[in-house]
């Protein structure tokens, strides 16, 4: 008998994103000619359950929108992902969130987000039912509703930390996972090293560094060179599998290496979250490299 799959509650945003496919970025106030263009869903947590879905979890999204055209297209896509998105709200009057996304030939990418208007601010939520849990800081309330669930039931609840990175929900959280620029933003210091040294949280903190990898208490975790396209998506596929190891039982070494691995792999196809990869294109990876 298959085991039954982690459940993993993942809040925080959720957007339609405009991707296109660039020589160069942009640097200055004239036309310029994309060589592709897509059109997909984004946003930190909308990403991260998608790939914890597709990595063999049981993902359930939390997210606000508008009662509008881009939430119908947003949360069409997450739901043929197989995410339950029966927590999401909408609202009457708010407009959902959307971003214009330039990939360069690197695979680097520049982001113009339109985060909505008018979206409700109380989550709603009355219970939590989920082996780990995981949020972004683009619902701050969500954000620290579900954290402060999840440690009641002693459950990990991971914490992405794109600045602004709120106090109290960093302090709530068993796991805060910054990026550079969270991380210097919330420690107010312009040395990652050194705002690392700095920072006096509760729980377990990493901050990721790109193709680099990942810094945390044991030292830095080296990430896995690949042929890079497209780096949109990537640390939130990143979160979304660290999130989901967890949820199995795994420890943070081992859930950062699996992550290294999905995100890595994601970064081998254009197009943000599309490339996020299988449970099984994950393994094979790992198994190639051990």
């Amino acid at each position: 008998m298959a085991p039954t799959p982690a459940r993993v509650m993942v809040t925080g945003s959720a957007a339609l994103d405009f991707v296109y496919k660039v020589d160069t970025l942009p640097e200055r106030a004239e036309k310029y000619a994309a060589e592709a263009v897509d059109i997909v869903g984004g946003g930190c947590a909308a990403n991260a359950a998608v790939a914890i879905a597709r990595l063999g979890g049981k993902s359930q999204l939390l997210a606000r929108f508008g009662r509008d055209e881009i939430a119908e297209i947003v949360l069409g896509d997450i739901l043929s992902e197989q995410v339950d998105i029966s927590p999401c709200l909408k609202r009457d009057g708010a407009r959902s969130a959307m971003s214009s996304v330039y990939v360069d030939k690197s695979g680097e990418r520049q982001i113009m987000a339109f985060r909505g208007a008018e979206l409700p601010q109380d989550p709603e939520l009355e219970a939590l039912s989920a082996d780990a849990v995981l949020a972004d800081t683009r619902w701050p309330e969500a954000a620290r509703q579900v954290i402060e669930m999840a440690r009641a039931l002693n459950i990990p609840a991971v914490l992405d930390g794109e600045a602004p990175v709120p106090v109290a929900v960093a302090a709530s959280a068993s796991h805060v996972v910054f990026s550079e620029q969270g991380l210097l933003d919330f420690t107010g210091k312009s040395d990652v090293a050194v705002a690392y040294a700095a920072l006096d949280l509760p729980g377990w903190c990493a901050v990721t560094l790109g193709a680099a990898g990942v810094l945390y208490p044991g030292g830095v975790m080296p990430g896995f060179a690949v042929e890079v396209k497209d780096t949109l998506g990537a640390g939130d596929v990143w979160h979304g599998a660290f999130t989901l190891r967890l949820a199995e039982g795994a420890g943070e070494e081992d859930a950062m290496r699996f992550a290294h691995a999905a995100a890595a792999l994601k970064c081998t196809g254009f197009g943000g979250r599309k490339a996020a990869p299988s449970r099984a294109a994950v393994e094979q990876f790992l198994a190639e490299r051990s």
